[in-house]
C-alpha cells in the first residue's frame, strides 16, 4: 500500500509538472501500444482540477485530443506497414487472406460501433486503430468515433480523482469498477447494434422484394 500512494504521489507531482502538455504526451502515448494506462494520468487531473491546480475541461480536452493523436499514429501505421505483412504473413496467425478480406469488410461496415467500443475496454482500445487503418475506415468518422468513447473515459476518471482525492486505493478500486461497468455497457451497445442492424437489414429486404415486379 505504501508503494501504491508513493507512485499516486508520484504522477500527481509529474502532472502537475508537466500541466496540460503533459498530459497531451502522456495520453498520446497511452493511445498507441506504449503501456501508460489512462488509470494513471487522469485521476490525478481530476484530483489537481478539485485543488484548483488545473481545469476540469482543459484536462479532459488535452486527453481527448492526445488520445486522437496516438491512434491516428496506430491508424496510419497499419495503413503503411501492417496490411502488406497481413497478406504476405497472416497465414502463419491463422489469419489467411480471404479472413483478413473478411475482416476489412466487417470494419468498414461496422467499424463506428467497434473503434467506440473499444475505446472504452481495457486493453482492447490500446489496438482497435490498427484494424481501423488495415480496415482504412473513413479517417473522419474514425477520429470522432475515437475522441467520442476517449472522452468518455477520459471524463469517468477524471470524475474519480475529483471525487476521492488523494487516496490511491480507493481510485484504483472504482477505476476497476468504472472498467467493469464500461465493458457490460459495451456489450450491451453491441447487441443493440446488432439487433438493430438484422431489423433494418431484412426490413431493407422486404422492402426491395415488394418493389419487385410480380412474375408472369
Amino acid at each position: 500500500m505504501e508503494q501504491l500512494v508513493q507512485f499516486f504521489q508520484w504522477t500527481v507531482e509529474f502532472v502537475k509538472w508537466g500541466g496540460y502538455p503533459g498530459v497531451f504526451v502522456l495520453m498520446t502515448l497511452e493511445s498507441t501500444f506504449i503501456p501508460i494506462p489512462s488509470e494513471l494520468v487522469m485521476p490525478q487531473v481530476g484530483y489537481l482540477a478539485a485543488t484548483g491546480h488545473m481545469n476540469f475541461w482543459v484536462g479532459l480536452l488535452m486527453c481527448t485530443t492526445g488520445s486522437v493523436l496516438g491512434a491516428l499514429i496506430n491508424y496510419f501505421i497499419a495503413i503503411k506497414m501492417g496490411r502488406p505483412l497481413m497478406l504476405k504473413y497472416g497465414k502463419y496467425f491463422l489469419c489467411p487472406p480471404h479472413k483478413f478480406e473478411k475482416m476489412e469488410k466487417f470494419f468498414i461496415a461496422h467499424g463506428e460501433v467497434s473503434t467506440f467500443t473499444g475505446r472504452l475496454i481495457l486493453g482492447v482500445r490500446h489496438f482497435i486503430s490498427f484494424p481501423a487503418g488495415l480496415a482504412r475506415m473513413h479517417l473522419g468518422k474514425f477520429c470522432f468515433y475515437t475522441a467520442f468513447g476517449a472522452g468518455i473515459w477520459g471524463a469517468i476518471l477524471e470524475v474519480i480523482g475529483f471525487l476521492v482525492g488523494d487516496k490511491p486505493e480507493l481510485i484504483k478500486q472504482y477505476a476497476h469498477q468504472a472498467a467493469a461497468l464500461a465493458a457490460l455497457a459495451c456489450i450491451a451497445i453491441v447487441v443493440i447494434y446488432i439487433v438493430v442492424h438484422k431489423r433494418r437489414k431484412t426490413a431493407a429486404a422486404a422492402a426491395a422484394a415488394q418493389s419487385q415486379p410480380p412474375k408472369n
